[in-house]
């Protein structure tokens, strides 16, 4: 089968979630069909001749990302129906480029990877309505109106963030439209979870929606060979310029970790990530708290977490970070937010709690048994290393998005 994937985002190096999506897609991919890339470059990047890109793919090419002022962007959100995210990524270069590529090559089908790409995915289908070819497929990372949906609530509830709640109204109603649109102009549609599944369904289209969630390289990711003792440290890894990120780790340093430290005073909070907020700044007098700010591998971190949290209030999709530290053997209390659609159960593969109390008390269990038995830390890790090695290596991910392709296809 001959494949256009088109990425928001250079997938390599594989960074943060989109990217290592992207990568691990292509690559599998790749084994058994011809792939070709279309893809933006952020400013500085560029496509170096070692990148593996490179060899998994027919050809490559990049188009930089478009710049927006804030002035456009908010003139935009005023005066257009199309969301934020619509706008992001406009580019006559990219449109001219997947239009040429289309006609020159072929393609079995194009692979759209995000909503931020759904205006290539529409231009495709108008063309297609002419032609037997190309199927579409989109893949939706996030069910983005149910975000911005989360995101308003969220904010709603602190008056110094009405400003960002009115954007994620305006830009929650604007989504639905539009990726009901992308949706229904598809011929197959991939979701991340069942929840993300669940909510796009109720939009109404008729097009396929299947389940392929996002993977984890378990022979990358896995267990210390040689763990040194466990310290008293609560780790969250994440890229700190998102905003569900964001909200997560100013909930649990404000609401949260204070009710820990009253009980465990020598707990260390690090927030290990690349690009931390400004809003962020407030928390770096805190003595108990460490921002790292970019690492270079963040599995020495997980591996030594006393407890990791997943302390989302917002958000959606399979979240890489849960994966990552399951793999790692890492003991996790999560919300329940944090994991939904992955199917872990509480007290089993993690620690599960909604209210900042429930997660305080949930975070002390981990970190009163590094000086106890050991038991509970042990067990929540070995059983979330079998389960994320049982449901989320690329290796079970890859066929699930091949039969996809191929249905769409027929």
């Amino acid at each position: 089968m001959n494949i256009l994937v088109v990425t928001p985002q250079l997938p390599y190096p594989p960074r943060q979630g989109t990217t290592i999506r992207n990568y691990n897609l292509i690559r599998g991919l790749a084994q058994r069909h011809t792939v070709d890339l279309l893809t933006f470059l952020a400013p500085g990047e560029e496509l170096t001749p070692d990148n593996p890109l490179l060899t998994h793919c027919r050809r490559v090419a990049c188009v930089s990302q478009p710049e927006r002022t804030m002035r456009a962007r908010a003139l935009a959100t005023l005066t257009t129906l199309t969301p934020d995210m619509g706008l992001r990524l406009e580019s006559p270069a990219m449109h001219a480029l997947i239009m040429h590529w289309a006609q020159q090559h072929r393609y079995d089908a194009v692979q759209i990877e995000g909503i931020e790409l759904a205006q290539y995915g529409l231009a495709v289908a108008g063309r297609r309505r002419h032609r037997a070819r190309p199927a579409l497929l989109f893949d939706d990372h996030n069910c983005e109106y149910l975000l911005q949906q989360r995101n308003a609530f969220t904010d709603l509830r602190r008056p110094r963030r009405w400003p960002a709640a009115i954007y994620s109204l305006i830009q929650w109603q604007k989504l639905r439209r539009y990726e009901a649109a992308i949706m229904q102009g598809a011929d197959a549609v991939v979701a991340v979870s069942s929840a993300d599944r669940a909510a796009l369904q109720r939009l109404g289209a008729t097009t396929p929606i299947t389940v392929v969630s996002n993977g984890i390289d378990v022979t990358y990711y896995q267990p210390a060979a040689v763990a040194p003792p466990p310290a008293p440290t609560i780790v969250f890894t994440g890229k700190m310029d998102y905003r569900p990120n964001i909200d997560a780790v100013l909930w649990f340093a404000r609401q949260v970790l204070p009710r820990i430290l009253a009980q465990a005073p020598t707990a260390r909070f690090q927030i290990v990530g690349m690009n931390p907020h400004t809003r962020l700044d407030v928390l770096r007098a805190n003595p108990a708290i460490e921002i790292t700010g970019a690492v270079a591998d963040t599995r020495p971190y997980l591996q030594q977490a006393g407890v990791y949290v997943i302390p989302m209030r917002v958000g959606g999709g399979t979240r890489f970070k849960a994966l990552e530290a399951m793999a790692c053997a890492a003991p996790i209390v999560s919300t329940t937010l944090g994991v939904e659609g992955i199917g872990v159960r509480n007290g089993q593969e993690m620690l599960l709690a909604d209210t900042p109390e429930e997660f305080a008390i949930a975070v002390l269990r981990v970190l009163a048994d590094i000086t106890g038995s050991g038991v509970l830390r042990r067990q929540l890790g070995a059983q979330g290393r079998r389960f994320v090695t049982a449901h989320y290596a690329w290796e079970t991910i890859i066929p699930q998005l091949e039969d996809v392709l191929i249905a769409a296809t027929r």
